[in-house]
């Protein structure tokens, strides 16, 4: 019989010890090592060839013209906002990792896919709902398809087996965190487990060219749970950003082999589910304040779609001896950065006063092409001078307080101008050989004094 080794393994970035510590080397947080059980030799020999089982063929170098594609490459579910995301659509054979704070509606959109996929043979388990839960949802969000089969298991060779049997095109499990190999002798969603788990999947996955969804919760701070290496197994990482308490969901692409990795899909989550919003800047800017200072509208490229979001500032005097600098939506560090630009450059003092940048929507922008429009709101809330209302500033700031090119400013200006914008302030340097859209007026500026003296 051969001896069991105990070791002790982080539960957050999967650091192992002979011995516990109560904080780990790797990722530096505290009490996050568990005590795990090491795998024999023999038990991972029989693991692989159980893998080997699964992969279900005798796989052997072959030459690459002789690898067959298909015709059929991508399964199209119809909806833009999702097939977007996805690079065009589901490929087959892919293992797609969709992660988001509890209760934001992963299951919903999981769920979704069998009124999405018509006629297409999808295979849902479900290792935290009991069938039951997961038809109630299904009623209520009009998904009555016979191909949509229910599961309720956590033994993945048990998984593995029913999918081998059902032969899907799409398997969703939900989630990753409670599903366990029976060799492993750990808990379910542990290091060992997680990433055991989806060892076993992936091997089925790449084997018989089944579209597969994985749904993992955040930590904390925001990262997915888990081992960190369950992010490079899988193809594609999802992540489902939203408050719970507004209507607005963004699907968020952070990983994509077949795909760009910064497209974005924009849902309202109503009574019926998720419904796709085809022009959310419209949406953004529907409840935008005219005439008030500290508001101004930037144009932002998410992926290969252009959206024009609303950035508010309020600058106020400070109460306390340092003063506060808090953003929802954007860097706070190249918030005080910009901060620090503006007041070496312009004379601001915004050293006793309190500035606050939001922005509107619950969007998250981190492109640079931002810049501009966020030191115009804070410079209009700190003169109380409302900027003008059908202008839209595109640019980069540079610590000289001079205006950078950003990239793509031609579908940049067509949305502006699509949405009735009147004038467009963007980087001189951008203007040559730049096809002006009709109706739009388009300025170009080299430093920032010249687009406050222009827009305030």
């Amino acid at each position: 019989m051969a001896k069991t080794k105990i070791q002790y393994v982080c539960q957050v970035c999967g650091y192992d010890s002979p011995k516990w510590m109560g904080r780990c080397p790797g990722c530096e947080g505290w009490n996050t090592f568990a005590e795990e059980v090491q795998t024999a030799r023999s038990e991972v020999k029989a693991r692989v060839s159980a893998s080997q089982r699964v992969r279900g063929t005798n796989a052997r170098p072959q030459p690459l013209p002789e690898v067959e594609v298909g015709q059929e490459t991508r399964l199209v579910s119809g909806v833009g906002e999702f097939d977007r995301v996805m690079g065009g659509g589901i490929m087959y054979g892919s293992l797609t990792l969709i992660a988001g704070d509890p209760g934001i509606g992963k299951s919903t959109l999981m769920t979704e896919l069998g009124k999405y996929l018509q006629g297409r043979r999808v295979l849902y388990v479900t290792g935290e709902e009991s069938p039951r839960q997961v038809k109630l949802r299904a009623q209520r969000l009009g998904v009555v398809s016979e191909e949509f089969l229910l599961y309720a298991e956590t033994n993945v060779e048990e998984i593995i087996a029913a999918a081998q049997e059902t032969q899907p095109e799409v398997l969703i499990i939900d989630s990753i965190q409670t599903i366990f190999r029976p060799d492993v002798q750990s808990a379910p969603g542990s290091v060992s487990q997680v990433r055991e788990s989806t060892s076993a999947i992936l091997q089925f996955t790449k084997g018989h060219g089944v579209s597969t969804f994985i749904v993992g919760h955040v930590t904390k701070d925001g990262s997915i749970a888990g081992p960190r290496v369950l992010e490079h197994m899988v193809d594609t990482v999802l992540y489902f950003e939203g408050d719970r308490h507004h209507a607005y969901r963004i699907l968020r692409a952070v990983k994509n082999r077949f795909g760009s990795t910064n497209e974005i899909g924009l849902f309202e989550m109503r009574t019926g589910g998720l419904h796709e919003v085809t022009n959310p800047s419209e949406i953004f800017l529907s409840e935008r304040t005219y005439g008030a200072s500290g508001s101004t509208v930037v144009c932002s490229l998410e992926g290969t779609r252009p959206i024009l979001v609303e950035i508010q500032a309020l600058v106020t005097p400070t109460s306390y001896g340092t003063p506060q600098r808090t953003a929802t939506g954007f860097d706070n560090r190249r918030l005080q950065m910009l901060l620090a630009v503006l007041e070496k450059r312009e004379g601001l003092r915004l050293s006793t006063h309190d500035v606050f940048v939001n922005v509107a929507g619950g969007v998250r922008l981190d492109e640079p092409a931002v810049d501009l429009g966020v030191i115009v709101a804070v410079a209009s809330s700190f003169r109380d001078i409302p900027s003008d209302t059908g202008t839209v500033l595109i640019g980069e700031v540079g610590l000289g307080g001079e205006i950078r090119t950003v990239s793509q400013l031609e579908p940049r200006l067509k949305e502006a101008s699509k949405l009735g914008f009147k004038r467009a302030v963007v980087p001189k340097n951008n203007l040559k050989g730049l096809a002006k859209p009709k109706g739009l007026e388009v300025n170009g500026a080299e430093r920032l004094n010249q687009v406050l003296d222009l827009v305030l």
